[in-house]
């Protein structure tokens, strides 16, 4: 038996975040700093069955974590580019991807599954 280490915390978990996909908003594309807060943000919601692990999380500014709400990560990348922002479309991507591996690699998620499937497919129709 394997004993795993315990998740980091919030802020360590930022600092991991912004060291992978740096230190701008994946969906405005805003920098971080006094005016646009970074916040943890789950790709698949935990509403969907999403996991809390950092596969599934993404830094996102307070408003579009807030405005995004459980919409799909498609459907908000929709309405980014419909409001004339800079959405990090291949971030998305790869946080998909890398989500993806991760249940292949660890098992379980029965309820995320279908639902990243779907979101793969439909961001990969965009391309």
């Amino acid at each position: 038996m394997t004993v795993s280490s315990p998740a980091p915390d919030r802020s360590r978990r930022r600092v991991l975040l912004e060291a992978r996909d740096g230190a701008m908003c994946i969906w405005c594309g805003r920098p971080f700093g006094p005016l646009a807060r970074a916040t943890t943000e789950h790709v698949v919601p935990r509403v969907k069955g999403g996991p809390s692990w950092l596969e599934n999380e993404v830094l996102a500014c307070r408003r579009c974590n807030g405005e995004r709400g459980h919409r799909s990560p498609v459907e908000w990348l929709d309405e980014c580019v419909r409001r004339g922002w800079q959405p990090d479309e291949a971030r998305l991507l790869r946080a998909l991807l890398e989500l993806e591996r991760a249940i292949r690699d660890r098992g379980g998620q029965r309820r995320a599954r279908p639902y990243l499937g779907r979101e793969l497919r439909r961001l990969r129709r965009r391309a």
